[in-house]
């Protein structure tokens, strides 16, 4: 059985790196830092997997961009994607997506929760995103925060509510007894 619950994660997980690939793909480019739909895929497997599920499943999501794979922002790929104005975003999905996770395992699949949760990656999101573009570009704090986050917020709250629906609607769905621990 145990096989089984690995085999259905590792699907699962794959399935949700996916879906991250294909939420950058469609980005609205307004600056620096693109609109982007990967997030809220992000958080989805956070709230799915349980932290460690779904750190592997963003790992991977990023060891693809970085080795080339057309799977960031605007179909672009590439290690430099990592290392420019969004790379804070892309490494601080790993933090994240692990704190998502972790309270999403330990609040039992409660909606509010769930959205307590996400609130808590995406402050983690934007400190490591804001930060890194701040150190990358030199701009003042002020003006950082002006392009790298303000702009996002309405946007990440809609996401935020979208995912905690979709992760009520298809836990029953998916039917993992226990998240399994590698």
């Amino acid at each position: 059985m145990k096989d089984i619950n690995q085999l259905r994660m590792l699907v699962f997980a794959s399935l949700l790196a996916a879906l991250m690939a294909a939420g950058a793909f469609l980005a609205i480019p307004i600056g620096p830092v693109p609109i982007v739909l990967q997030n809220m895929f992000v958080f989805l497997a956070g709230l799915l997997l349980g932290s460690r599920w779904a750190l592997a499943s963003v790992a991977v999501y990023l060891l693809a961009g970085a080795c080339g794979l057309p799977v960031f922002a605007g179909g672009m790929g590439g290690i430099g994607r990592i290392v420019g104005p969004t790379g804070g975003y892309l490494i601080g999905y790993l933090p994240a997506v692990f704190i998502v996770g972790y309270i999403s395992e330990k609040a039992a699949a409660r909606i509010g929760y769930d959205v307590l949760a996400m609130i808590c990656g995406t402050i983690v999101l934007y400190a490591c995103g804001v930060a890194w573009l701040k150190i990358l570009t030199g701009m003042t704090w002020s003006k950082t925060l002006t392009v790298g986050m303000y702009p996002f917020l309405i946007g990440d709250g809609i996401k935020i509510v979208a995912a905690a629906w979709i992760a009520k609607a298809l836990r029953p769905i998916i039917r993992v007894p226990v998240i399994d621990k590698f």
